[in-house]
């Protein structure tokens, strides 16, 4: 009888660790790299770029480390990469092909959608949203925002996961 409510108590055991090591792997959808599908995606003003990336790390710790590659309209390579946290506050981005300094503060609105705010020079320039679709293939990134020069932009970019 002792041998079977140890067998029992076991099993429980064995099923907590189970559920626990699956709740541990469920990840940020965004996790893993997305090219950007020209045809499906819009930019107000444009042109749009030539190519895009983007490439979400998983770095432990709830640490999310981004790039971005990007050929330019006018074919100028651009490089970001910002290491952050989805908690709302701002880490800066480190970029080289363009002129200026900032920072972006993400935070989860959902398991599927993260909020995104991007700042120049302390100015919010835009806000939008990442959305991972149920089947985990399209990234959208919708956003609004203004240009150097104060006029409004906005934009769609439709990602397909590689």
């Amino acid at each position: 009888m002792a041998t079977k409510k140890f067998m029992y108590i076991l099993l429980g055991v064995l099923a907590i660790i189970a559920t626990t090591d699956l709740s541990a792997q469920e990840t940020d959808p965004r996790i893993g790299t997305w090219k950007l599908n020209l045809a499906e995606s819009t930019f107000d003003p444009g042109p749009p770029p030539k190519s895009y990336t983007r490439t979400y790390e998983d770095r432990g710790g709830g640490v999310v480390l981004f790039t971005a590659e990007v050929i330019s309209a006018q074919g100028k390579p651009m490089f970001v990469q910002v290491a952050y946290k989805l908690d709302g506050k701002n880490y800066p981005q480190a970029t080289t092909g363009a002129q200026t300094i900032s920072s972006i503060s993400q935070k989860l609105i959902d398991s599927y959608t993260v909020e995104a705010i991007v700042k120049t020079g302390g100015k919010v320039t835009s806000t939008g949203t990442q959305a991972v679709s149920k089947d985990g293939k399209t990234l959208t990134y919708r956003a609004k925002g203004t240009d150097a020069q104060g006029r409004p932009t906005s934009f769609v970019q439709v990602f397909e996961k590689q």
